[in-house]
């Protein structure tokens, strides 16, 4: 997440960013649908037999 922020890449659309006084949450849903592809398909390619 913190990498994400400093390239700018963050919120995606379709994370939900809730912000009200004093307080920022952040659900990153499709952060992390898209990380976790790219961690399968890595995983992959790495213990493929």
């Amino acid at each position: 997440m913190l990498l994400m922020e400093k390239i700018k890449l963050f919120p995606l659309p379709g994370d939900i960013v809730i912000k009200k006084k004093g307080l920022v949450v952040v659900i990153p849903i499709t952060s992390m649908i898209i990380l976790s592809i790219i961690v399968t398909v890595v995983l992959n390619i790495i213990f493929r037999r």
